[in-house]
């Protein structure tokens, strides 16, 4: 019914504005003034092109700069409330995982590669973890759908997202300072200022703060975020551009938090669960004396006891520095660009959100260098010519201390990819052009680690069979093994150890992975493009996207391959109504073979861990449509409709037998000593069936000031949130709607808004991390009812 409510709504504005606007226009011309110009042409280069996005015959989202600062986007996981068709997941610490039309990345550790591309300034960052501190001074987002399989560095099955900072500009002193304050004591201060240094250079320097409060009880899923960037510009002659950049940003505070849906309690007779409710609010953080009271409750059965509180020394101390350059040189035969680069993170932090601590350090390097030339039109053909290289390093040291089980984790890895492309279009009229791309891919990795998995083991059972050590202590949160202290003594590997007086024994397994891993692949796209008139064009594409494969560090698991995916497009993209109507719609088809898929399960010695597979194929179709209309000068409309239909037509997998029997709402069946678990047929996750959409900007003018309302809602339908598909990773459909009035001059020289997101205050579930040894559901969910005051000063 409210889907009815707004769709309803919007088509009587339409209809009743497109009259106020025929007749508006009318009356301008009486009055010989000039009418309206129109939708706003906004300017892409998401194929390493400057074009308008009408004109650009790919699947994309664009974000202005204005946008984004309005919306409230300070982390990559608000994205999702301004593009319909991404999804992103905190998952605790610095880690993110991104997830376009059911294709995301499931890991987020320092060995393995996103499916999402995210390019900063035309850099690829190897690290989902490096993609906080960006959101600000921005000149444009660019989310492009579907694998990029020629123009892009690398790993990008699912897509792409193109951070853009906005530029110096030459002859021009300028900038702007926005701050505004909202509950949860929220802070969000940014600003730019840009200086002319003399007629051929300008240099530009941006920053940003932004503090708030947790939304949870524990004082969890704060922010505290630093950021500061500085690019120098260089135009020594008409034909040669030059601009460098550095960046620097901190991330502070608890990070993401989460909150106990509940426990499944299992019948050891029957090997059957039964979900219990926490009874808890979605507000109690697990950190909160309530929670930490709750938690004792649950039986963690390996150790025969239950678990203890957890410890709370959790925190974020995450530094990431970059620099890079771009010089664009314009020649009688074409344009050269290069772009080098150099980034490097520091994560040092501890969190709490799938109910045991993580403790993670790690330093990330990584090199890029791309070269690419635009050629100009040679006869019917333009073309693009180019290659990249990208060396990565990194070294990590994980704890995952989950009390009745330890992981450490040392490693090292290396990643050397390098790539030749190029594009040709044919332009075999003025209307009608064929597109043809090729890209060579060569990886070469180098993983070298070692993972000691502890687990407190009790041998004594009572009468009913069940595991019963009631005073064995539990494994505390440590750096290393070696901090463990009496009475823990730890064995060497492969054996096992006492626990004092106990009936509990301390197990160690250990595995080491030393393995080289080479990928060299060839990906290509195909496409077609007619102008149907001078404001619609048709187009179609067919494109092949590859990721290379990777390493866990479990037995049996420590390599997996490459995967890939074949996107089939077909688009319409129109401006209507003397440009005041943009209507525009795809229709997609996405074949993905050799799924890489990462969960927490048991590896090959019995032991729990994370690990990655190829153990999926999905089929993925949708519509996707997309509108604006500008139904007077002062009002705008806009629109857009995502309706997906994902199946993992392929999604098996095997584990050994534990004690306890696997947490799956996925069919199981035992053979012997081997579970055979078999998730055909679902859906993909993260990936709801509909997403809608909506939103209204009615401008009204008042002498030489203006008040400027605006309202937005989306809606997505129910979708999983998790690979194990339990009923209670399902959730349900869910809107959540916002709204701004503004108020400055004519000239915006400055303004003031009061806003509120999430009227509803709706907290919804994001995420289900499986707490496994407790057998308990926690949640992570949206931001709350959230409001404030924004002022913004330009000059």
């Amino acid at each position: 019914m409210r889907t009815l409510f707004y769709a309803g709504t919007a088509l009587v504005l339409a209809m009743s504005a497109q009259a106020a606007w025929a007749q508006d226009s009318a009356a301008q011309a009486e009055a010989g003034a000039p009418a309206g110009q129109g939708l706003e042409e906004i300017i892409v280069t998401a194929q390493r092109r400057a074009e308008s996005s009408q004109r650009a015959g790919i699947p994309i989202n664009v974000v202005t700069g204005a946008q984004v600062a309005n919306a409230g986007i300070t982390q990559p996981s608000d994205l999702s409330k301004i593009v319909p068709a991404l999804n992103v997941q905190d998952a605790g610490g610095a880690n993110k995982t991104f997830f376009l039309r059911g294709v995301g990345n499931f890991t987020v550790n320092g060995y393995s590669d996103p499916a999402i591309a995210v390019n900063y300034d035309g850099v690829y960052l190897g690290r989902p973890t490096s993609t906080s501190g960006l959101f600000y001074d921005l000149e444009r987002l660019e989310v492009l759908k579907g694998p990029q399989g020629t123009l892009y560095g690398r790993n990008a099955t699912g897509g792409a997202i193109n951070v853009l900072p906005a530029k110096p500009k030459l002859g021009q002193t300028s900038g702007f300072i926005t701050g505004s304050y909202g509950n949860y004591d929220s802070l969000n201060l940014q600003g730019a200022l840009n200086l002319p240094l003399s007629e051929i250079a300008a240099v530009r320097v941006s920053g940003t703060v932004v503090n708030r409060d947790g939304y949870l009880s524990d004082g969890t899923s704060d922010e505290q975020t630093e950021a500061v960037r500085g690019q120098l510009l260089i135009k020594p002659s008409s034909d040669i551009t030059i601009r460098v950049g550095g960046d620097y940003s901190h991330s502070g505070g608890k990070g993401v938090g989460s909150s106990y849906a509940g426990k499944y309690a299992l019948n050891f007779q029957t090997g059957a669960y039964a979900f219990v409710p926490s009874g808890l609010d979605k507000s109690v953080g697990l950190f909160d004396p309530v929670a930490q009271a709750y938690r004792q409750t649950l039986f963690l059965g390996v150790a025969g006891r239950n678990a203890a509180p957890l410890d709370d020394d959790i925190y974020q101390d995450n530094k990431f520095y970059g620099f890079n350059g771009e010089l664009n040189w314009d020649t009688d035969v074409g344009t050269l660009t290069v772009i080098p680069a150099w980034r490097k993170a520091k994560l040092d932090y501890k969190f709490g959100a799938p109910a045991f601590i993580g403790y993670i350090q790690e330093d990330d390097e990584q090199f890029s260098l791309e070269a690419r030339f635009a050629g100009k039109r040679i006869g019917m053909f333009d073309y693009i010519l180019g290659a990249y290289y990208y060396d990565e390093s990194n070294k990590g040291n994980y704890t995952f201390a989950q009390q009745a089980l330890n992981t450490y984790q040392d490693f090292r890895a290396k990643t050397k990819s390098w790539a030749l492309f190029g594009r040709v279009t044919a332009n075999l009229t003025d209307r009608l052009r064929l597109i043809g791309g090729l890209r060579y891919t060569g990886d070469k990795k180098r993983f070298d680690g070692q993972a000691d998995v502890l687990v407190v083991v009790c041998t004594a059972t009572n009468q009913f069979g069940v595991p019963n050590c009631p005073t064995v202590p539990l494994l505390p949160v440590t750096d290393s093994m070696s901090d463990l202290q009496a009475p823990f003594i730890v064995p060497p590997a492969g054996q096992a150890r006492p626990i004092g007086t106990t009936e509990a024994i301390l197990t160690r397994v250990t595995t080491a992975v030393h393995s080289p891993l080479r990928n060299h692949e060839l990906t290509w796209r195909g496409a077609a493009e007619f102008d149907l008139t001078s404001r619609s064009l048709l187009y179609a594409s067919v494109e092949r996207g590859y990721r290379s494969g990777g390493f866990s560090l479990a037995a049996g698991y420590e390599t997996y391959e490459p995967e890939f995916i074949t996107a089939y497009t077909i688009g319409l993209k129109n401006r209507l109504l003397g440009n005041k109507l943009q209507l525009n719609l795809e229709a997609f088809w996405w074949d993905y073979k050799d799924q890489q898929i990462g969960r927490i399960g048991v590896d090959r010695n019995g032991n729990q861990g994370q690990f990655s597979q190829n153990i999926g194929q999905s089929s993925i179709k949708g519509i996707e449509l997309d509108t604006q209309f500008l139904a007077t000068r002062d009002t705008l409309l806009s629109a857009n409709l995502q309706y997906l239909k994902t199946k993992y037509d392929s999604f098996v997998f095997t584990q050994p037998a534990a004690q306890t029997p696997p947490l799956t709402g996925c069919g199981k069946t035992l053979n012997g000593s081997i579970y055979t678990i078999d998730c055909s047929g679902y859906p993909a996750f993260n990936a709801p069936k509909w997403t809608l959409n909506l939103a209204a900007q009615q401008t009204v003018h008042l002498g030489g000031y203006k008040l400027v309302g605006s309202l937005d809602t989306q809606y997505r339908s129910k979708r999983y949130v998790q690979v194990e598909f339990l009923p209670q990773e399902l959730v349900r459909s869910n809107w959540a709607t916002g709204a701004q009035l503004a108020f400055g001059p004519e000239d915006e020289r400055w303004n003031i808004a009061a806003f509120v997101r999430n009227l509803e205050n709706n907290r919804v579930v994001v995420n289900t991390p499986v707490y496994g040894l407790g057998s308990a559901l926690t949640e992570t969910t949206s931001a709350p009812r959230t409001y404030g005051v924004r002022v913004n000063f330009t000059f």
